[in-house]
C-alpha cells in the first residue's frame, strides 16, 4: 500500500477509511492532497464501504490557497487547470465508486471540502460541524460540483443562499434542510459512523453500487430512462450470489449473510 504524505488510508473488516491528515492546516486540500485521495481510491481493494474524514478538529477547510509547492494555485488560469487536472477528476472518481460512502464531519467542511463531504451517500456531522461555500467572500465561484449538488440536495433557494451569501450551515440546520443524513453530538459521532459503516460493509455490495449509479443517472435523465436502468441493474444484481443468499434467507426466515459478491 502506498505511503501518503497528506492523507491516511486504512482498511479493516471491509471498511476503508481515508483520513485527511493536515490538521495544522485544518486539512486544507492542496493539489498534492487531492491527487493522494484520488490515488487512494484506486487502492480500496475488497473494501465494501468507504469512510471519509479529517484528522483533528476539521473535515477539510477547502483548497489550500497558501500552498507553496510546484502545483500552487495562482490566478484564474491556474485555478482552472487545478480544477480540471486535480479536483474535478477526484470528484468524478468519488461519484463513480461502486461501494457506499460515508462522510464523518467535525468542524469545517468548506469549499472543496464541502463538496467532498456532500459527495458521500451518507453525511454524519457533529453539532460543531458546518458546511460553507465561502467563495463569494474572496470573489470566486463555487466549484467541486457544488453548483450541481446543492440545488439537487436542498433546492434552488437554499443553494442560492449558501453560495451567494457565504453563510455557515451548522449540523442541525444542515440535517433539517436535508443537506446531510444526520447530525449527532460530538461524543457519539465516531460510534454512529462506525455502526452505519458496519451495516453497509455487511450489505449487498453489488446492489449498493448499482443503486448509487441509478440514483445519479435518474437525476439527469427522464422517467423512461430510469425504468430501463433499473431493469438492467436488476438483471445484474439478480445474478449475484448475494441475491441468491437473500432469496434463500427470505424463504428460511433468517437474516441474510451478504458477502459482497
Amino acid at each position: 500500500m502506498t505511503i501518503f504524505q497528506n492523507i491516511k488510508l486504512s482498511i479493516l473488516d471491509n471498511i476503508a477509511t481515508i483520513t485527511f491528515n493536515r490538521p495544522d492546516r485544518l486539512n486544507a486540500c492542496s493539489l498534492e492532497m487531492a491527487d493522494e485521495i484520488s490515488n487512494a481510491l484506486d487502492q480500496l481493494g475488497d473494501a465494501r464501504v468507504l469512510i471519509l474524514t479529517g484528522e483533528g478538529r476539521a473535515f477539510c477547510s477547502g483548497a489550500d490557497l497558501q500552498s507553496t509547492g510546484d502545483k500552487s494555485i495562482s490566478g484564474g488560469q491556474a485555478a482552472y487547470q487545478s480544477l480540471m487536472q486535480h479536483y474535478n477528476p477526484l470528484m468524478l472518481k468519488l461519484s463513480r465508486l461502486n461501494i457506499p460512502t460515508v462522510s464523518r464531519v467535525r468542524g469545517p467542511a468548506a469549499g472543496i471540502g464541502c463538496s467532498i463531504a456532500l459527495a458521500a451517500d451518507f453525511v454524519i456531522a457533529s453539532e460543531k460541524a458546518y458546511f460553507l461555500q465561502a467563495f463569494v467572500n474572496i470573489g470566486l465561484v463555487p466549484d467541486g460540483g457544488a453548483s450541481w449538488m446543492l440545488p439537487r440536495l436542498i433546492g434552488k433557494a437554499r443553494a442560492t443562499q449558501m453560495m451567494l451569501l457565504g453563510e455557515k450551515i451548522y449540523g442541525a440546520q444542515a440535517a433539517e434542510w436535508g443537506l446531510i443524513y444526520k447530525q449527532v453530538s460530538e461524543e457519539v459521532l465516531d460510534s454512529e459512523v462506525a455502526m452505519l459503516a458496519d451495516k453497509l460493509a455487511n450489505g449487498p455490495t453489488i446492489a449498493y453500487g448499482i443503486m448509487r449509479q441509478n440514483i445519479a443517472s435518474a437525476m439527469e435523465n427522464d422517467y423512461a430512462s430510469a425504468l430501463l436502468r433499473e431493469a438492467e441493474g436488476q438483471r445484474h444484481a439478480g445474478d449475484s450470489m448475494d441475491a441468491r443468499e437473500g432469496a434463500i434467507a427470505f424463504l428460511k426466515k433468517r437474516k441474510a449473510e451478504f458477502k459482497g459478491q
